[in-house]
């Protein structure tokens, strides 16, 4: 039984939904986002709620009506606020940088990591932070992601690219190990 799938998505003022046929269009102040969602799950429109229903009560049916709501929860909110996603680079001589549309990250390999930006996507970087921002949730942690898959940080001395907040278990090390 799916709660999150009972409750409806409520529409802010200035963000228009249109369900045609099994798709959804979001469109709002920032962006507008496109998904297509399957069958078995019904999206209705009445006034300012969008409410998500089974037509069949198989298991695709269940797992599809909690998800289709939160993606279309983050649809609504990406449209109006976005997401942002906040990366930082740990370690001497890590460094990053926005060159027009691509992000330079100088993170201790022989020559610099140049990655694209995808559309929709935008970057800053301040010092060691690197900002990602876009209207897109799914978008945007696939892009951060990947950015962090560049250098993960390590469990010794936590070099690497890290979200902010993120905590990272630290291993004592060879030298601890030798001394116990």
């Amino acid at each position: 039984m799916s709660r999150i799938g009972k409750l409806p998505v409520l529409i802010p003022s200035g963000v228009t939904i249109e369900v045609a046929d099994h798709s959804i269009k979001v469109t709002g102040p920032k962006s507008t986002l496109t998904r297509s969602f399957p069958r078995e799950v019904k999206v209705t429109q009445v006034e300012n709620e969008v409410i998500i229903e089974k037509k069949k009560e198989t298991d695709f049916a269940r797992a599809m009506h909690g998800t289709i709501r939160a993606h279309i929860f983050n649809m609504v909110k990406g449209v109006t606020e976005g997401w942002v996603k906040t990366l930082e680079l740990v370690g001497t001589g890590y460094r990053a940088e926005v060159q027009g549309d691509t992000l330079v990250l100088s993170v201790g390999y022989s020559n610099q990591v140049k990655m694209k930006f995808p559309a929709g996507v935008t970057g800053k970087v301040e010092k060691s932070i690197v900002t990602l921002e876009s209207a897109d949730k799914e978008l945007l942690s696939l892009f951060a992601d990947n950015v962090r898959g560049v250098r993960p940080p390590e469990p010794y001395k936590g070099k690497g690219i890290k979200y902010v907040g993120e905590v990272i278990r630290r291993k004592a090390g060879k030298a601890a190990k030798s001394a116990a």
